[in-house]
């Protein structure tokens, strides 16, 4: 049976002791609460559904943030960790009051959909700014991990992840930025230009072998294999290593940037930058001078991924099945390729013709 008692502020204390279970003791502004408190934790332990529950309700998000960002986010890819800090500010900024049991569905839903309406922020004129649908989806998938390490190995006792509960918003349509050929023959002519040669390679590999800016710029000189045609992949995005493919084109790319004249002497990467004040190379860094190109050739809304984009839908338009297709560019599911591919209709017609028809 449950004890309840009177404290001398005048509220009350319920508290709980059963063979085989921990003591649970829990305050009250008035006894009535204390005693349905009381017997409804009874109940559950006598069903064995008990949760401990004390620790949930005094940790709040804030908290479970920080420890969050102390112990998991460091384990992440450099690239990552900078990202779920990121995400982490309007997480706490909106909800790191809230103890984790006191965030139901319910909340976490209201916080959904005001940063969809943009409710949060401004523009100059007073008017909301909207986040996509793909940000909503990254902020939730943040604090639904928060929520699943506390739960599995904090031992934080909730019944349930609040998150799943909850709809995601829809993922956007991807982009469709294509290269037309005269904007291609541009882009090259402006990066072959560039004094620096490095910056004319890294557009290219990307181009002839959709990989990844991040993939290309940390490449060494031991996971390239010209005799096999090949680029060996460690570090990816998904974290699943997996090997390039290169065509002849890739490979003349390749065999230029390895016999780079200016090559210093003290790092093994293909594409390197200047010392840090640590005295170690880095990678090349190039992004304000694309910047400059794309602004020259009057290219603003093309990204540098778009070349990823690009290469991937010629891979499709070649022939390649889809299996095929994502043993190159990594993909894990074929929803996520589908994203990333974007056929030209009028690349299509010619292969229309050849489909027999019935008179």
């Amino acid at each position: 049976m449950a004890t309840i008692a009177k404290n001398r502020s005048g509220t009350w204390k319920a508290v709980i002791r059963k063979n085989g279970w921990p003591t649970t003791v829990k305050t009250f502004r008035i006894k009535r609460d204390a005693e349905d408190w009381a017997r409804t934790v009874e109940d559950e332990m006598v069903r064995g559904a008990f949760i401990q529950r004390a620790t949930a309700d005094r940790m709040t998000l804030e908290i479970a943030m920080k420890r969050y960002l102390a112990d998991v986010v460091p384990t992440k890819r450099p690239t990552s960790q900078v990202t779920d800090r990121k995400r982490s500010k309007s997480l706490v900024t909106h909800l790191g009051k809230y103890s984790l049991a006191s965030l139901t569905p319910e909340i976490i839903a209201n916080f959904r959909d005001m940063r969809l309406a943009g409710e949060d922020r401004k523009d100059a004129e007073g008017r909301p700014r909207p986040r996509t649908n793909d940000t909503v989806r990254l902020d939730l998938a943040l604090l639904g991990h928060v929520f699943t390490v506390a739960i599995k190995e904090w031992g934080i006792g909730l019944p349930a992840n609040p998150v799943r509960n909850i709809r995601r918003p829809a993922l956007g349509a991807g982009r469709n930025r294509r290269l037309t050929q005269a904007e291609e023959d541009r882009l090259l002519a402006a990066v072959d230009r560039y004094s620096n040669p490095m910056m004319s390679w890294i557009v290219r590999i990307a181009l002839y072998t959709g990989m990844r800016l991040s993939e290309i710029t940390t490449l060494r000189r031991m996971q390239v294999d010209l005799a096999r045609r090949i680029v060996r992949l460690v570090e990816t995005k998904n974290t699943q290593p997996r090997t390039v493919p290169l065509s002849s084109s890739a490979v003349q790319i390749f065999r230029e940037a390895l016999n780079n004249p200016v090559r210093p002497i003290d790092t093994d990467l293909i594409f390197f930058g200047e010392p840090g004040r640590n005295g170690n190379r880095g990678p090349y860094r190039f992004d304000r001078m694309w910047q400059d190109i794309k602004r020259e050739l009057g290219l603003k809304d093309f990204r540098f991924h778009d070349l990823r984009h690009e290469a991937v839908s010629r891979f499709v338009e070649a022939g390649f099945s889809d299996q095929e297709v994502s043993a190159i560019s990594g993909h894990k599911s074929m929803q996520m390729l589908k994203r990333y591919t974007h056929l030209r209709a009028e690349d299509l017609v010619s292969r229309l013709d050849k489909i027999p028809m019935r008179k």
